[in-house]
């Protein structure tokens, strides 16, 4: 079967990507498929397992400690479940429902989702309002990345955003606690979290600002390597193990790695130079005979239910994200 028509034999949330970015499909057929999302398949499963509370059903997250399991506990349901456990808490629920493209402006069943987010959903952390954010800024991207998509007004957050930016242009959840430098996997939450608003709220001149400088704490590194030495690095100071950078997970959730780097310099329509040569020849070696991409490295914890095939097996997210992000490079070098 040709890889295109591999990708095409799937799930809405897959298909009207894949007529988007790489088939020359009309808009309005692709605009047709992507109505189908909220209703069908992965999208509407999804939306359906919300409870009337606002959360989704995550169930019970493992504690490191009695306490901790006592402070989560204690909470009212509209706090337990918000971002604990993974991947099933409400937050990872939402990041889903965007990666799957669901409509908030066509789709009822998501703007209902959502509006019961708003009203009854609380942090964890001290019980903000969902949209309001907290004080990580990993956290605080990602929900500038949902407010924006979702129709929700987060520009608080974004402003709090701004003044968090490290001095090396990234940006880093750890900084309340002492470091002070950019991690990578904060910079790109809070990358596509700026990007998403700039393509809801239009061109805000500081908001732009920020973001360009923090691409290019990624490009400087040329996506995967230290600035001081140019070694790829191989410690993830935020897992206290081995670096897996190189190999591409799907969903990512909060992790970086190079092939959701690239794919953000493409959705945000940057130019690609040779600081991401070396991170494309990566993604063109991880293709197998048949034109597809493996999932790789997927991050410990439990989903609602699966959206590939498993580790090792040819992957239609990797392979839709891989193809898309050579096609942009490609194009550049026309």
């Amino acid at each position: 079967m040709d890889v295109i028509d591999w990708l095409l034999d799937s799930d809405p949330a897959i298909r009207w990507q894949v007529m988007r970015d790489l088939t020359d499909a009309p808009e309005e057929e692709v605009a047709a498929e992507r109505t189908r999302v909220a209703g069908e398949g992965w999208g509407g499963r999804l939306l359906a397992l919300q409870q009337p509370h606002g959360q989704w059903p995550a169930g019970t997250p493992t504690f490191p400690s009695g306490a901790a399991e006592r402070w989560w506990h204690s909470f009212g349901p509209e706090r337990r479940g918000t971002l604990f456990p993974a991947w099933t808490s409400t937050t990872w629920s939402l990041v889903l429902l965007r990666a799957f493209g669901v409509e908030p402006d066509s789709s009822e069943a998501a703007r209902v989702a959502v509006g019961l987010v708003r009203e009854n959903v609380r942090w964890e952390h001290d019980g903000e309002p969902y949209f309001a954010g907290e004080v990580e800024p990993c956290i605080n991207g990602r929900t500038v990345a949902l407010g924006a998509y979702f129709g929700v007004d987060v520009a608080a957050v974004v402003e709090r955003l701004l003044g968090e930016q490290m001095a090396d242009g990234g940006w880093n959840c750890e900084q309340e606690n002492g470091s002070t430098r950019g991690s990578f996997h904060t910079t790109i939450e809070v990358l596509e979290g700026l990007l998403e608003y700039e393509q809801a709220a239009g061109s805000v001149p500081e908001v732009a600002e920020a973001r360009l400088r923090g691409q290019e704490y990624l490009l400087e590194r040329r996506m995967f390597r230290r600035l001081s030495t140019g070694q790829a690095i191989d410690r993830d100071r935020k897992t206290s193990g081995p670096a897996a950078w190189t190999q591409f997970s799907y969903p990512a959730f909060w992790h970086y790695d190079v092939l959701r780097g690239l794919d953000y310099l493409r959705a945000a329509g940057v130019t690609p130079d040779d600081r991401v040569a070396e991170a494309i020849e990566l993604v063109r070696s991880k293709r197998d005979a048949a034109g597809r991409w493996p999932l790789e490295n997927p991050h410990p914890g439990e989903l609602h239910f699966a959206i590939d095939d498993g580790e090792g097996k040819p992957s239609r997210w990797n392979t839709l994200r891989a193809m898309r992000v050579l096609g942009w490079y490609e194009q550049a070098l026309v």
